[in-house]
C-alpha cells in the first residue's frame, strides 16, 4: 500500500478555488483502479492550507495513474510538504 501525505500551501484568497480545480482530478483518481482513496481539501484551521492524501494499493496503480493524471492549471503553491509512504498493512482503528 502506497499513502501520499501531506499539505501545499496557497493564498488565502487563492485557495478554494485551488481545491476545486482539482476536482475533476479527485474523480478520476477515485474511479482508478488501485485507489483506495484520494482528497484534496481545504484545511479547517489554516486559510492558506490545502490537505492532500492518497491511498493506492500498489506503486504499479500508483505509477500508472501518475503517468495520466493531468492535472489541473491552478495557483502555484508557495510551499509543499507531500511525502511518500510505503506500508505494509492497515486495519480498522479500535
Amino acid at each position: 500500500m502506497i499513502i501520499i501525505a501531506g499539505h501545499e500551501l496557497v493564498d488565502a484568497d487563492e485557495r478554494d478555488a485551488f481545491v476545486a480545480a482539482f476536482r475533476g482530478l479527485v474523480a478520476r483518481a477515485r474511479a482508478t483502479d488501485g485507489c483506495l482513496h484520494v482528497a484534496i481539501t481545504a484545511d479547517s484551521v489554516d486559510p492558506e492550507r490545502v490537505n492532500v492524501v492518497e491511498v493506492w494499493r500498489d506503486a504499479d496503480a500508483l505509477n500508472a495513474w501518475r503517468r495520466r493524471a493531468r492535472g489541473p492549471k491552478s495557483a502555484r503553491p508557495t510551499r509543499v510538504d507531500i511525502k511518500r509512504y510505503d506500508a505494509t498493512a492497515g486495519a480498522p482503528l479500535s
